[in-house]
């Protein structure tokens, strides 16, 4: 199957190439992790997580889930969304000791290094950019903006417990995305990321009271 275009991406969302190519290895790295333990995830992380999901991303090839990969926004989730647990969590950076440490397998927990690294640099450096890529609010950004990177590898050994899909609530829009990609229908696959924005920029609108 083709591969989405990263750099036709950048040119319709005016994110720079560099951040959308990282993205996309992320959401790759995401979905090969999910579907390479599809018989052991649910389990693992809980009752949040979509068990259906892990079984239709381990049906697809690697070239499939590659193909899903060219996303403009992450299809993983850490409670980005949850502005009063990193406002929280963030003002203790750095306090963490070796106790607060959660158990988890090496893959998952490198992943969650990488993501929580990708999420503070692009709060850094576009932080309008970092509320649709990865779903934080505006305080949520700026609480990352307020770390170092030094605070990043003993977050990960936190934060890899909450690790989800993004929206795995939508069983509907995820079924959209792997059924596209097991049939090869590029342009129907494009059509669902796109939808993709509309959730993402739906999420940010604020909530009626």
């Amino acid at each position: 199957m083709q591969v989405l275009n990263v750099g036709g991406w950048a040119r319709e969302s005016q994110l720079s190439l560099e951040i959308l190519e990282s993205l996309r290895e992320l959401n790759h790295r995401f979905l090969d992790l999910v579907g390479s333990s599809a018989g052991d995830w649910h389990a693992t992380q809980g009752p949040g997580w979509p068990g259906d999901l892990s079984r239709q991303l381990a049906s697809l090839s690697a070239a499939e889930r590659k193909a899903i990969a060219g996303c403009p926004f992450a299809l993983f989730d850490l409670r980005f969304h949850d502005d009063g647990y990193w406002r929280a969590r963030l003002q203790s950076a750095g306090q963490w000791a070796v106790c607060d440490a959660t158990a988890g397998d090496q893959k998952t927990l490198e992943f969650v290094r990488l993501a929580l690294f990708f999420a503070w640099h692009v709060a850094a450096t576009a932080s309008l950019a970092a509320r649709f890529l990865t779903g934080m609010n505006e305080m949520t950004v700026a609480a990352f903006r307020s770390i170092t990177i030094d605070c990043i590898p003993a977050l990960a050994m936190t934060e890899s417990v909450h690790l989800t899909a993004r929206w795995s609530d939508r069983a509907a829009y995820w079924a959209a995305l792997t059924g596209a990609a097991s049939r090869s229908n590029t342009a129907v696959l494009r059509r669902i990321q796109m939808s993709g924005l509309q959730l993402a920029a739906a999420m940010q609108l604020p909530r009626a009271p």
